[in-house]
């Protein structure tokens, strides 16, 4: 490929995965402030988005990597981000249940879903950056 196409393509997926987090942090804001405690489409809009990012992300680490294999610091990115995802996915099905959770819950979902970002952040920059 030509390297400015890989670097088009490459960006591409970038901003894909910063829109996903900014549609997944709305629709998380709007699910809160919604003024229902469980309003039903607004959580499944919200669900369906994080489970949209985290099979967009997976698809992009596994095409980058059937390219050109992923070194151990890449792929170790790759499954914290993953396990990341996980929790704030955990925590935020927790918490969406009609039986009474722990306040931990809430603010343990309200922490979660910034690690996943951090860590996508510094997962993308290394597959950005490969030399």
């Amino acid at each position: 490929m030509i390297q400015g196409v890989e670097i088009s393509i490459t960006l591409s997926k970038v901003t894909g995965a910063g829109l996903f987090f900014l549609f997944i942090f709305l629709s998380g804001f709007w699910l809160s402030h919604s003024g229902k405690t469980r309003n039903v489409i607004i959580l499944t809009i919200h669900k369906l988005i994080s489970l949209a990012a985290v099979v967009f992300l997976a698809i992009t680490i596994s095409k980058i990597n059937q390219v050109a294999s992923l070194n151990t610091i890449e792929l170790t990115a790759g499954v914290v981000t993953g396990l990341l995802f996980l929790g704030a996915i955990i925590s935020g099905g927790l918490g969406s249940t009609s039986k009474p959770m722990p306040a931990a819950i809430l603010t343990m979902h309200q922490i979660t879903p910034f690690l996943p970002v951090l860590s996508t952040a510094v997962t993308l920059y290394l597959l950005v950056n490969r030399t």
